[in-house]
């Protein structure tokens, strides 16, 4: 397998400012609303992420615990996260978005999913199991909130 097998993308345009869909995923309270992998159950208020080096909680529908480490960071723009177990070094995944607005109000937003770094044996199946599809669904989710607020 090779390192691009490793990383999944999809991208779509939301009729939507980028400033609206960035409130959205960089406000961890709102994930589990446009979660297209129906894997984030709930995060606490007041964590909304503004730079790199933070790090935002997160519980999953199975009732675990994620501690998620801001990488990138470009308010508006770009934010990057490494999930771990708490107190834990990140296994090497990592979920990213970038927005580009493109004129009237809407936004280019690409969705991508990276393990190519990803150390961590038992989450390896999992990692194979996220698809473009699984993407495509959390954008889809996000336009909708997203375009119902404007």
């Amino acid at each position: 397998m090779t390192s691009q097998q490793h990383v999944v993308s999809s991208d779509r345009e939301i009729a939507a400012s980028a400033e609206r869909i960035f409130e959205l995923i960089a406000d961890p309270a709102q994930q589990p609303r446009w979660d297209g992998n129906d894997n984030l159950r709930e995060a606490p208020a007041g964590q909304r992420m503004r730079a790199t080096g933070e790090v935002f909680t997160m519980t999953l529908t199975r009732g675990s615990v994620r501690e998620n480490r801001i990488v990138e960071f470009e308010e508006g723009r770009r934010i990057a996260w490494l999930p771990s177990e708490p107190g834990q070094q990140p296994p090497g995944h990592l979920w990213r978005w970038e927005l580009e607005p493109v004129g009237d109000g809407r936004t280019q937003v690409t969705h991508t999913y990276d393990w190519t770094n990803l150390t961590d044996e038992k989450r390896l199946d999992r990692a194979r199991a996220t698809t473009a599809e699984n993407l495509s669904a959390s954008l889809d989710r996000l336009a909708e909130l997203a375009e119902q607020q404007g």
